[in-house]
C-alpha cells in the first residue's frame, strides 16, 4: 500500500516543480493561456483512445495514472535528461549545437525511453491488464497525450510571451493550428510503436520475443520521434511537411488499420470463447449472442437501463467486461502465453463476473429487460 502513496506523492512533487519552472519561464499568464490551449487537443484524442479500447475498457485509474506519469513523470524525467544534452552540445558545437542535439538525438531517445518505463512496468507488475496490442496502444496513447499536454503549455505559452495570440502563422493560434491540429496525434504515435511491441510481448510464449518485441518497438518510436524533430530542426518548412504528408501520416493511417483489424480479431476471440463459457455454465446460453457484438452489449445495457436503473447496468456492464477478460484468459491459456497465475486469475475473474450478474438479475427487472431485448433481437 506504500509504494502507490510514494508514486502518487513524487507524480505531485513533480506536477509541483514543472509549475514552477514553467511560471518562472514564461510567467503565470503565460502558463494559464498555454493550458487552457493545451487542453483543447486532450478531449478529442483521449475519446478516440477510449473508442480503441471499448471491447475490454481498461481500469480508469490505470489509465489516467498512464496520463499522469506521462505529464509529470517522464517530463520531468526528459527534462533533467534534454537539459544536460543541450549543455554538453553547446559546450562541444558552440551555442545552438546543444539545442540541435538535444531535439534530434537526446529528445527521441530520453522522452520515449520515459514514456515506455510506465508501460514495461505494466507489463511486469500487472500483466494481467495486457491482453494484445490494442491494449499495448492504449495504454501507450494515454501516457503520451499525457506527455503531449505539458509539452504543449510550454510551446503555447512561449509562443503567447513572444507574439501574443498571432494569427494562423504565428503566436498561440499559430502553434495550436501546428500541435492542435495537425499534429495531435505525433506523440501518441511514437509511443505506440512502444506499446506494440510490449502487447506482442505479452501476447507471445517465446521468452526471445518477449524481451525483443518491446525493444524493437522503442526503436522503431525513437526513429520516428527524432525523424520528426530532425524535419522541423534541421530541415525548412518543405523538408517538414514532406515529412509529415509523407511519413507521418501514411503510418498515422496504418496504425488506425491495425487498430481497426485488432478490435475485429478481439471480437473473434471473444465470440469464439462463449460457447465454451455458456456450456461450463458460466454465462446463459441465451447471453452469448449479445456478449458477442459491441451493439449487443449496448443494446443490453440500455434495456436494463431503462427497466432496471443506471445500477442495475452498471452491474451489467462489469459482467460483460470481466466476461471478456474470462473469455480472453481463456485464448491465452489455450495459446500457451497466460503465465503461471492463469488458474488464480480465471478464479478471480470467474467470481468478479458470477457476482457482477447476481447483482444485475437481482435488480428489479434486470433479468427481464435482458430477456425483452433478446425478444426483440430474435424478430
Amino acid at each position: 500500500m506504500l509504494a502507490p502513496v510514494v508514486g502518487l506523492v513524487a507524480l505531485g512533487l513533480a506536477a509541483l516543480v514543472l509549475l514552477g519552472l514553467g511560471v518562472g519561464k514564461v510567467g503565470p499568464l503565460g502558463v494559464g493561456v498555454g493550458a487552457a490551449a493545451a487542453l483543447l487537443p486532450v478531449g478529442p484524442v483521449v475519446a478516440a483512445f477510449l473508442w480503441i479500447d471499448r471491447w475490454e475498457p481498461e481500469p480508469a485509474k490505470l489509465l489516467w495514472l498512464a496520463f499522469a506519469w506521462g505529464a509529470c513523470g517522464a517530463t520531468i524525467c526528459s527534462l533533467v535528461i534534454n537539459s544536460t544534452a543541450e549543455a554538453l552540445g553547446d559546450l562541444a558545437f558552440g551555442h545552438g549545437g546543444g539545442n540541435t542535439v538535444a531535439a534530434t538525438i537526446s529528445a527521441p531517445i530520453a522522452e520515449e525511453a520515459a514514456k515506455g518505463i510506465f508501460l514495461v512496468g505494466l507489463l511486469v507488475w500487472r500483466r494481467q491488464e495486457f491482453d494484445g496490442l490494442v491494449d499495448g496502444i492504449v495504454y501507450a496513447g494515454f501516457v503520451a497525450i499525457g506527455f503531449a499536454f505539458t509539452e504543449n503549455i510550454e510551446y503555447f505559452g512561449l509562443a503567447f510571451v513572444k507574439y501574443g495570440f498571432g494569427g494562423a502563422t504565428g503566436g498561440v493560434i499559430g502553434a495550436f493550428v501546428l500541435r492542435g491540429v495537425l499534429a495531435p496525434f505525433t506523440h501518441p504515435l511514437f509511443t505506440s510503436m512502444t506499446g506494440i511491441g510490449i502487447g506482442i510481448a505479452a501476447r507471445t510464449s517465446s521468452s526471445r520475443v518477449r524481451v525483443l518485441a518491446p525493444l524493437i518497438g522503442y526503436l522503431c518510436a525513437v526513429l520516428l520521434h527524432s525523424l520528426w524533430n530532425s524535419s522541423a530542426t534541421l530541415g525548412g518548412a518543405d523538408t517538414f511537411l514532406i515529412v509529415y504528408f509523407l511519413v507521418i501520416l501514411p503510418i498515422l493511417g496504418a496504425m488506425a488499420s491495425l487498430v481497426v483489424w485488432q478490435r475485429r480479431r478481439e471480437q473473434r476471440v471473444v465470440a469464439a470463447q462463449l460457447p465454451g463459457m455458456a456450456a461450463a455454465g458460466w454465462i446463459a446460453d441465451s447471453e452469448v449472442s449479445l456478449l458477442s457484438s459491441l451493439t449487443g452489449r449496448r443494446g443490453w445495457r440500455a434495456a436494463v437501463r431503462k427497466r432496471a436503473g443506471s445500477h442495475a447496468a452498471k452491474a451489467v456492464h462489469s459482467y460483460q467486461t470481466a466476461a471478456t477478460e474470462l473469455a480472453f484468459l481463456r485464448d491465452a491459456v489455450e495459446r500457451g502465453a497466460a503465465g503461471a497465475d492463469a488458474e488464480a486469475r480465471q478464479r478471480n475473474l470467474l467470481a468478479t463476473m458470477l457476482n457482477a450478474r447476481r447483482v444485475a438479475v437481482n435488480a428489479p427487472d434486470a433479468l427481464r429487460a435482458t430477456r425483452h431485448h433478446l425478444d426483440r433481437r430474435q424478430q
